[in-house]
C-alpha cells in the first residue's frame, strides 16, 4: 500500500477543524484514541509499529517513508493482530522497544484523503494529510489533493515537520549540560516561604545557555519564578529564540511552569520546542509549549 503524506504543527486546532469541516464532501469519522509502539532492530530505512486503537482490532504496520518536511510517499502494510499484548511482549523481547506514542486523533476524510487532527502526548497538536493511492496510481492525483488541502487549511512552510512522532519524542532527551545548569540554579534558589526550590535553564537557537532560580519575597506578588529569571538573563545576554528549556525542582511530584511563565516562554519559544521537566530521582518528562499552552496568545496576535 502507498500514500502521499504531509505533517505540520497545528497552532490553532479550532480554526483547522472548522476549515476541514467546511470542505465540500468531507466526512467526519470521529475521535480515535491510539497507542503506537515502535520497535527497534529494523532494517535501515524501515520502521515497525504496533497500533492499538480503542474499539478496533490492533494492527502491525511495517513501513518505509523518507524524512522530508514536504509531501512524501509512504509504502506500508497492515497486518491484523488478535492478541496485541502478547505480540508486543514478543517483539519487545526480540527487537527492543524504541518509543511509545499516545495520541488522540480526530479523523476526517475527503476524496480518499485522511485528515488527521492529532493531539500527541508530549509533543502537542498536529495536522496530518494522508492521501491513499490505488496500486496503479502515478501519485499525481494524490499530490494534487494534498496540495489543495494544504491551501484550504492554511498550512504554511514554517509549520511543516519531517519524520514521525516517534522521532520527535526520541529527540526530546534533555541536554545534560542544560539539566546540570537548571539543577545548579535550583540549589541557589531563594525560597524561604514555599520551600520549593526551582531552577530553569534555556538554550537559544544559536547555542547560548542561561539559567535562573526562583526568588521569593515577603510581599508574595513580588516573587519571581525560575523561568522568568532565566529569560531575564537570556535577554540581558543578547536574547534570541529559545530552542530548549529545562525546569528542575527537588520535589517528589512533577513541577510544571505556572500559567504566567508559560506566557513568558511563549514570547521567545516556538510552539514545538522541547520543555523538559526534571524532578528528584524522576525520569525527565518532555513536553512542549503547544501542549502546555494551547491556543496561546503571542506576538503574531498583535500584528
Amino acid at each position: 500500500m502507498r500514500n502521499v503524506e504531509l505533517k505540520a504543527i497545528d497552532p490553532d486546532p479550532e480554526r483547522t477543524l472548522a476549515a476541514a469541516l467546511a470542505l465540500e464532501g468531507v466526512r467526519d469519522a470521529g475521535l480515535l484514541v491510539q497507542r503506537d509502539t515502535y520497535f527497534a532492530g529494523t532494517r535501515e530505512g524501515r520502521r515497525l509499529k504496533l497500533r492499538e486503537e480503542e474499539g478496533h482490532e490492533a494492527v502491525l504496520i511495517p513501513y518505509a517513508r523518507p524524512d522530508d518536511p514536504a509531501v512524501r510517499v509512504s509504502d506500508y502494510a497492515l497486518v491484523g493482530v488478535p492478541d496485541p499484548g502478547a505480540l508486543c511482549d514478543a517483539l519487545g523481547e526480540a527487537l527492543g522497544v524504541r518509543v511509545v506514542v499516545d495520541k488522540r486523533r480526530r479523523l476526517l476524510e475527503w476524496k480518499a484523503v485522511r485528515i488527521h487532527l492529532d493531539e500527541v502526548e508530549g509533543l502537542g497538536r498536529f495536522v496530518e494529510l494522508e492521501a491513499v493511492a490505488p496500486p496503479d496510481s502515478d501519485l499525481s492525483v494524490e499530490r494534487e489533493r494534498v496540495t489543495r488541502l494544504r491551501d484550504a487549511l492554511g498550512i504554511g512552510d514554517d509549520a511543516l515537520r519531517e519524520g514521525s512522532y516517534s522521532d520527535a519524542l526520541l529527540a526530546r532527551e534533555p541536554e545534560p549540560e542544560l539539566v546540570a545548569m537548571a539543577r545548579a540554579a535550583a540549589a541557589n534558589a531563594y525560597a524561604p516561604y514555599s520551600g520549593l526550590a526551582v531552577g530553569a535553564a534555556v538554550r537559544t537557537a544559536d547555542g547560548r545557555r542561561y539559567a535562573g532560580a526562583n526568588v521569593e519575597n515577603a510581599a508574595y506578588p513580588q516573587s519571581q519564578c525560575a523561568e522568568a529569571s532565566a529569560l531575564g538573563a537570556m535577554v540581558a545576554g543578547g536574547g534570541g529564540p529559545v530552542a530548549e528549556v529545562v525546569v528542575a525542582a527537588d520535589a517528589a511530584g512533577l513541577v510544571t511552569p505556572c500559567g504566567g511563565c508559560r506566557q513568558r516562554l511563549r514570547e521567545f519559544t516556538p510552539a514545538d520546542a522541547p520543555i523538559h521537566l526534571v524532578g528528584a530521582g524522576r525520569v525527565p518528562r518532555s513536553t512542549s509549549l503547544a501542549e502546555l499552552l494551547p491556543l496561546a496568545f503571542g506576538p503574531a496576535a498583535l500584528a
